[in-house]
This record gives structure tokens, sequence and C-alpha cells, in this order.
């Protein structure tokens, strides 16, 4: 039986047929090798494999695959005219490609399908099973080389499971009579005219400018499987995002294409970590594969690609890629030569970048900064660059931006989250466009772009809004923190102490302070301003000798340069008297925070930011010495100024809540009112009420904390210690423990072993240890918390005697009463 139908159109080739028989065969026929045969022959040939009275009583899909291509069949166009003893140009590209729809009941089975993915399968399934006799389109959508073909052929190769009525006879008779040429529109009304579930896969339908509901055969019953590049398309039915392969499906790929050479005792697990390093996406997954299986070995592979990454992902000629034929690298560079020039600098950018959590306001920020950079030709650099993707003279133009982000996402190069209105690209992708086409030193432009779109006021918005540069950064950090401008790096350093990482902020913030040195001399208040900035920086990784010295220079300095009450040498009053109290020198603290409270009020007002920084330091002190009241009757009015002039969840304002919470866990007993003749019973009762409203106020904090400053922020672990203080003060030893243990891990990673913050983790641990009564955990820990103490603060420091007097106490609950004495002997010296 002859069925080919040819069809001429624009933009698409439709030029292979997949059927299934009702035996469950597969028959792949390419357009071109039907036009060579005789149908009559094809038919007779696969009569005779089966017969009706053979087959079982099944229903078949009559599955027809469409696939784009860049082929160009038309006639090019006329040459242009030549000039002045020249040559005429070239002709013109052509009409366009050809669209062929082809049917045919043979059986070639020539397609491998991989295992796997199957919970994407039968979400089809359930799809196309629903509203039985209506049409239904289902769009499978995702990056080139992510597996959406393999997808829609498999479920095409399943489909045919899906009942039992009809017989191969009853197939032959959906077959239509054959016609040399037809249009477009008369093959569609040939496959409307086929009552019944027929699948149609319009595969690769990746050209953002097709409007693809030309090619839906114009009925109301039939199913249609769309693959492609352009998620906009999701708008004709259900849909699902094709991204990564699961680790177990991906590594069973890359093991099942390796065959042979996948050999030896571990070769699960060098398999895993091959799969891993591609991310699981499917063609790299089969590249590698198939790379493996023709030359290679599993652990030589992964020896090559660590080595020459970018040189194994652009090979193409390599077998066993199955149908796809391209290499990964080939494949997005086809989707890259058909962008504007903006789209093609923002891929870049994403290039340099984290690949998630990338926002329109970092560019746009970046666009509205007046900061002039040191080296000009940078400054040029950027300007152009932000022209291109929306930013242009100190202006920002967001339909710009968009059109662009919808051009790349209409070729999946980056997603959008709909949830936060951020971007994502995907590893594989940077990986690709910064090796391959990105512009020379673009590491460094992205990075200065960063530093430009950081603000310098501190609303909570505006550290929500660092708190999000962080990974970012991190990506950079480590190729360009030492040739950044003035500027930038002080922005970035900014950026880094507020998520914690002192370390890498001090390595900018070493480097800034000897270049203003050197440009503005030692006296410039900007010189001052860094050297301050260093200090924090020494003073929060508990090195207060360092603190202390700069300290000293800044404040001397500000004095004689800038005035008594000037706001930058009060400021560098309060930073000297931070480190004096965390060396636990609560009389030379108390006595500086005074003299800038005082001042403080006078020139900046009662309510100023600065002003209620100073009371709340001032309560500190007063906290640190037992000064319970006085810390109290301050802390309450910071608290309600805070929250009345910057915001609940402000970081101050959750500062000064777990301030008064901890202020809560000291006190005891809580009113002074309370009369001796009250039963033992109702204090305890009226004490469970503040514990209560301890633990409150300590949750509100913590996420708040976790939401604003991210899990693990030094305040968010201060706040999960304040918090398991108050477990442990209502005796539920449980819920401290699990908090205190978190607490500890994270601060070990992100502060260090023998960070002050660390060890206050680790005695904390230690109490709640002994409270019940296991004297072994709680002995271990604190031994080393002593150790260190002595060590790093030094014999006379208080957080040194505690530890000795923690220790002490675990010996007499022991009945060693000897090591105990000869303890607080040595603390009493």
């Amino acid at each position: 039986m002859d069925s080919t139908k040819t069809i001429r159109a624009e933009g698409f080739l439709l030029n292979d047929i997949l059927l299934f028989d009702s035996m469950g065969r597969l028959d792949v026929v390419d357009a071109a090798s039907i036009c060579s045969e005789s149908m009559s022959q094809r038919a007779t040939n696969s009569a005779g494999r089966l017969s009706a009275e053979q087959a079982p009583k099944r229903q078949t899909f009559l599955v027809t695959r469409a696939i784009t291509t860049c082929s160009q069949r038309g006639t090019g166009g006329a040459g242009g005219p030549g000039g002045n003893a020249g040559t005429g140009g070239g002709g013109g590209l052509g009409e366009g490609p050809q669209v062929s729809l082809v049917s045919e009941s043979g059986v070639i089975n020539n397609m491998t399908f991989h295992n796997g993915r199957q919970e994407t399968l039968d979400e089809i399934h359930q799809y196309f099973a629903q509203d039985r006799g209506s049409r239904k389109v289902f769009v499978l959508h995702g990056l080139g080389g992510s597996g959406k073909s393999q997808l829609a052929f498999k479920f095409a190769q399943q489909a045919q499971t899906m009942n039992r009525e009809q017989t191969a006879e009853s197939d032959m008779k959906l077959l239509a009579p054959a016609t040399s040429e037809a249009t477009t529109q008369e093959g569609l009304y040939w496959l409307a005219s086929r009552q019944g579930e027929w699948l149609l896969i319009l595969d690769n339908a990746d050209e953002p400018k097709l409007d693809i509901s030309k090619f839906f055969p114009p009925c109301t019953f039939g199913n249609i499987l769309i693959t492609t590049r352009n998620p906009e398309l999701c708008i004709h039915g259900g849909d699902f995002k094709v991204s990564d392969m699961t680790l177990d499906d991906a590594k069973n790929l890359l093991l099942k294409l390796a065959d042979k050479k996948a050999i030896g005792d571990n070769k699960e697990q060098v398999a895993t970590t091959i799969v891993k390093e591609l991310y699981c996406f499917a063609l790299a997954v089969t590249q590698a594969g198939g790379y493996i299986h023709a030359c290679s070995s599993l652990n030589k592979y992964l020896e090559l690609y660590k080595a020459s990454r970018d040189n194994l992902l652009q090979r193409a000629e390599v077998q066993g890629q199955g149908q796809y034929g391209l290499a990964v690298y080939v494949t997005w560079n086809l989707s890259y030569q058909k962008l504007s020039t903006g789209s093609r600098t923002f891929l870049h950018i994403c290039s340099q970048l984290h690949h998630q959590n990338i926002r329109e306001e970092m560019f746009q920020k970046a666009t509205l900064s007046d900061m002039e950079l040191e080296d000009s030709e940078l400054q040029e650099t950027i300007n152009n660059m932000l022209a291109e993707i929306g930013g242009a003279n100190q202006s920002w133009d967001p339909l710009v931006f968009l059109e662009l982000a919808r051009e790349l996402q209409a070729y999946s190069l980056i997603e959008q989250n709909i949830v936060d209105d951020s971007y994502s690209v995907h590893p594989l992708i940077q990986y690709w466009s910064s090796s391959t086409i990105a512009k020379e030193d673009m590491s460094k432009s992205v990075f200065t772009m960063i530093g430009l779109s950081v603000p310098w006021r501190f609303e909570l918005a505006d550290y929500t809004y660092r708190h999000s540069l962080i990974y970012h950064i991190a990506q950079l950090f480590g190729r360009r923190k030492c040739d950044l401008d003035t500027y930038v790096a002080t922005g970035i350093a900014l950026v880094l102490s507020e998520a914690g990482q002192y370390q890498n902020a001090e390595v900018l913030q070493v480097a800034i302070v000897k270049r203003r040195k050197q440009e503005l001399g030692n006296e410039h208040p900007d010189t001052l301003t860094s050297m301050a900035n260093l200090a924090n920086m020494y003073r929060q990784q508990g090195r207060w000798n360092d603190a202390e010295s700069l300290d000293v220079i800044v404040f001397e300095t500000s004095k004689r340069v800038l005035g008594n009450e000037h706001p930058h040498t009060l400021t560098s009053m309060a930073n000297l008297a931070a480190t004096y109290r965390q060396q636990g020198r609560w009389s030379d603290a108390e006595s500086l925070e005074v003299a800038v409270l005082e001042s403080s009020k006078r020139v900046r007002g009662y309510e100023h930011p600065d002003t209620l920084t100073s009371m709340a330091n001032l309560a500190h002190t007063y906290w640190q010495q037992g000064r319970w009241s006085d810390a109290e009757s301050l802390e309450v009015v910071v608290l309600e100024a805070r929250e009345r002039v910057l915001g609940n969840e402000h970081p101050d304002t959750l500062m000064s809540m777990a301030s008064q919470a901890a202020i809560y866990h000291q006190q005891g007993r809580w009113s002074d009112a309370e009369s001796l003749e009250v039963a033992v019973l109702e204090a305890s009762k009226r004490a469970q009420g503040r514990w209560s409203e301890t633990e409150s106020l300590g949750i509100v904090v913590l996420e708040a904390n976790k939401r604003v400053l991210g899990n693990e922020h030094p305040h968010t672990l201060a706040d999960m210690a304040n918090l398991a203080y108050t477990y442990r003060q209502q005796g539920r030893w449980s819920d401290a423990e699990s908090l205190q243990v978190a607490v500890l891990e994270a601060s070990k990673r992100v502060l260090g072993n023998e960070h002050p913050d660390t060890l206050r983790s680790m005695a904390n641990l230690a109490t709640t240890y002994r409270d019940q009564g296991q004297w072994s955990d709680a002995e271990s820990l604190e031994v080393v918390v002593l150790e260190a103490r002595e060590r790093v603060l030094g014999n006379e420091h208080p957080d040194t005697l505690m530890s000795m007097a923690s220790q002490a106490a675990i010996y007499h609950q022991q009945g060693r009463w000897s090591e105990a004495e000869s303890l607080q002997g040595k603390g009493g010296k």
C-alpha cells in the first residue's frame, strides 16, 4: 500500500515516521527511503510478516515524527551586483526546508532506548489516558541534549500497551492512499481524517518564531507530543521540563554504553563520579559512554575529563551518541549562532556567576551606581556590557532585559524561577560559554559589576540583597581577589563580612589598607576607615590583640585629625570598646561606651541607629558583668526604638530581641516585687511563663535570621545557641542537645575550631551533658575548651576562668576532689 504524503512548507522538516504494528514492533522509516522504494512491495512484505489471526487484539497508535532541520532545500536568491571591477554577492540562503509527512506499516526496529525516567513516562501516559476521544497536546521542553527526543520515542514504544482493541488488519485500513505532492494543509487534513488514537510527535520544534499550531491537524481528537527547547510552547497543553537524569539512571546509562570497557571492582564508584562531573546531563553521559566504549576506560576517561573537559565535550566524531549525532558543545553552538548580541552578552555574564539566583536587580544597581572606577578602560567595558542588556547612561530599561532573557529561555539556555524572579543556568552551559565563546577577561568585568551593585545603605532590603550576592562572589573570589578596584573590593568585603566569611574579607581589607596608605597617606579618613574595617575582621575572628592595635591607632588619629565628636571618631571609640569587652576588660569598655553614648545622643539624636547601637553595646557590657537590671533598662529602650524605626525583621532589631531574651535567661527570679510569701509553686509558674516568653522570642529571632542572613551565618548560630539555652533551662535536654550539636558543627565549619564562638558552643554542649549526668562526654569537651582558651585568650580571661570552674564542677560530681581543688586553686590565683 502506497501511503506517502509529501508537504512543502517553510521552517520544518517532517522526515521520519514511527508506527507500531499490532505485535508491538516499532517501525522507523526515513522519508527518502520511502520515496525510493515501492510502497506496495513494502506493504506486501509487512503483510507477509503477520496476519490478523496471529495478532493479539490491542489498540495501536499511528505515530508520526516531525523533525526540524537547518538544511535549506529551496533555491538561493540571485547574487548581488558587482562593484567596480568586482564580483557579485553570493546567492540567498533559499526558500526554506522541505516538510514531509509520511506513514508506513513495515517493521525496521532500528532504535535503541535507554532505561530510566519511568516516572516521567508514567506522567505522559496518564496525561494521554484522560479524556479519551478528545485532542491532547503534551510538551517535553528542556535544554538541547537533555533527552527529550529519547523520552518521546520511548513513550511511543510503550504506547502500544495502552489497550488491545484493534488488529493489524484494522490498522492497515487507517493508512491513507498515497498522493505524490500535497500542501501542508492537505497533509494535516489527511491525518485529521484518521479517526482514532493516533500520536503525532513534533520533534525538535526549537525555532522560537515558529507557530507550532500550524502543524496541528484540524480535528478535535488525536494526541500530539512535542519536544522543544522553547518553554513558551507549554501554552498548548500539558508539559514537563526535562532536566538532568537521576544519579542512578545516569550511572546505569554510562555503564551500559561503556559496555565491556566498564570493568573493575570499583566501576560503580568511578561511574558515579563521572556522571556527577557531567551533572547527570543525558547527552554528556551518552557521549562519555560512547567515548569510553570506543577508546578508553572509566578511570582513564575520568582522568582525561579533569584535564581536558572542554575538548572532550566538543568532540563530535565519537560514535555511540545514538540518534542525536551531535556533541554537547556543538549542540549549544547551533543555538548560540541564532542569538542576538545582547543575549550573547547576558549569557557570557551568566557563565561567570553562580549557576543559580541570577537577578536583574544586580545589573540594575550596577547601572545606577554613580561610582567611577580607577580604570577608565574597564569602566567603558562595563558600561558597554550593561548597555547591551538594558542599562545605559545610569538608566535601566527592564523591557530590554526581559526580551533578552526570553530569547535565551526560548533555547532553554537559561531558566526562570517564577517564585523569586531569578534566573539559573546549567553548570555545563557555563563551562561551554566561559571556555569556548566568552569574551576575554570577562571574570574581572563581572566581578567589578557585582561590586558596583553593592548598596551602602543598611535597611532590611539592603541586607537581603547583599546576602543574595554571596554565592556569585564565591564563584569569582579565587580568580579575582587581588586586582579589584578599591571601591569594588570594599563592597565585596562588606558582603563577605556580613555573611560571616571573615577570612576572605580580611584578604581584601589588607590589600585595601595597603593601597590607601600608598595613595592617600596614613591619616586620610578613607585610610582610617579601611583600617577600622580590617580591625573588625580581626575582632570577628577572635584576634583581640591584632584588633586592639589597629583600633587604638584609628581612635587616636581620628581624635587628632577629625575632633572628639566627629562621627568617625565616635565609631572608632565604639570599636575599641568592643575589643576591650571581648578581652574581658569591662571597666575600660564601659568608660568608652558611656562617652560614646552621651556624645551620640548630643550629635546624632536619641533614635539615630548609631545611638541605639551605642546603647545596645553598653547594655551588653552591663550584661557581661551580671548587672541585669541596668542591661534590661537599656535593652528595652533599644528594642522598642528599633522596632519603631527599623522594623521587626531588621538585623539590628533581631539582635536586640536576642539580647533581651539573654537577659531573661540570666535573671532567674523575674520580679523584684515578688514577695517572699509567694508559694514556691506560684513562683515556678511565673518563671515557666517567662521561659515561654523567652522561647517564643528566640524562635522568632532564629527564623527571621535564617530567612534574612542564612542558616550558617554567625548571628543565626548565636540565635540557635540562645534558643538551646532556653530549652535547657526548661529541662528539655534532648531539644537543647540537638540544637547545640548543630551549632557546634556549623561553627567549626564556618569559624574554625578555636574561634571563641566555637569554643563557647562546645562549652554550652558540655554543660547540657553535665546537666544530664553524662560526665564523660562533658569532660572530654571541657578539656578541649579549657586548653584552647588558655592558649588563645590567656589564663586570666573571664571565659578561661569559667572553663576552669566548669571542669572543676565535673570533677566534683565524679568524686575526683584533688583534681577539682587543683583547678580551683589555679583559677583563684
